[in-house]
């Protein structure tokens, strides 16, 4: 992948995404996409999501994103662009 193609995406998840498997079946997803980035759960009952991927990557993660695993029920998600960080592998954050 070159750095022109890739995007870098910040997301914040809400709904019933915390204590249901999300970060763990998000990562998975990441994984198998090529999805590099970072996860983790905050204070208000939310999920956080670094991504970096190429766009067409990245619309697929998106897409699980807006459903999450079976438990989940997304209710909103939030979505800005920033920099490309070049991060590595997925990582869950605790």
């Amino acid at each position: 992948m070159t750095t022109k193609s890739i995007v870098h995406k910040e997301i914040v998840v809400r709904g019933r995404v915390q204590g249901v498997g999300y970060r763990a079946n998000a990562k998975h997803i990441a994984d198998l996409l090529g999805v590099q980035g970072q996860i983790k759960n905050m204070p208000d009952k939310a999920v956080w999501i670094l991504a970096e991927a190429e766009e067409p990557v990245m619309e697929q993660f998106l897409s699980w994103c807006r459903k999450g695993p079976a438990m989940a029920k997304v209710t909103e998600m939030e979505i800005s662009v920033g920099p490309v960080q070049q991060v590595s592998g997925f990582t869950i954050l605790h």
